[in-house]
């Protein structure tokens, strides 16, 4: 029983980090797509609640890095885009593995950015929804995606031809 179990582990070892891939991928494709759909995301008005800038206007003084914030509020519907085509690009390369490492580098980075504005006044640190994503990025951005992805896909066949 314990070696089928042992065999059981190795079989699926490969496989462990696809569940937080999917998780990843699939929270990333909703929040972009979620500020892109969102007509009051993508406003410059700072009295208008939703919108990027009433965001980043509030958070100012809670964050890490005022002038990063004060940087971002002179285009803020820039940002706002940058955000969830961003958002949305990690998402998909993370969900199809397409490269990978890249996809999941850049899904750390913007929840650095968002941590460090964002969700820095949080406290207990812990109570912060953005440090808990930098640090699921953080097996994908070291491990890649080698299963079931383009990635994965791409170097079997270049492989192959190399072979």
């Amino acid at each position: 029983m314990w070696s089928r179990l042992a065999a059981l582990r190795e079989t699926v070892a490969p496989y462990a980090l696809l569940p937080l891939r999917l998780f990843l991928g699939v929270t990333f494709v909703y929040a972009g797509l979620d500020k892109l759909f969102d007509p009051a995301f993508l406003s410059a008005d700072p009295e208008l609640q939703g919108s990027i800038a009433f965001q980043m206007t509030n958070i100012r003084d809670l964050s890490a890095i005022p002038s990063l914030v004060d940087l971002g509020l002179e285009a803020p519907v820039a940002v706002g885009a940058a955000m969830a085509v961003g958002e949305l690009l990690v998402g998909l390369g993370t969900l199809a593995g397409l490269f990978a490492r890249v996809a999941a580098l850049g899904g750390a980075l913007i929840s650095l950015s968002l941590w460090l504005t964002m969700s820095w006044q949080a406290s207990p640190y812990y109570y912060g929804n953005d440090l808990p994503y930098l640090m699921a990025w953080l097996p994908l951005v070291l491990a890649g995606a080698a299963y079931w992805s383009l990635d994965a896909l791409i170097r079997s066949r270049w492989s192959r031809r190399t072979a």
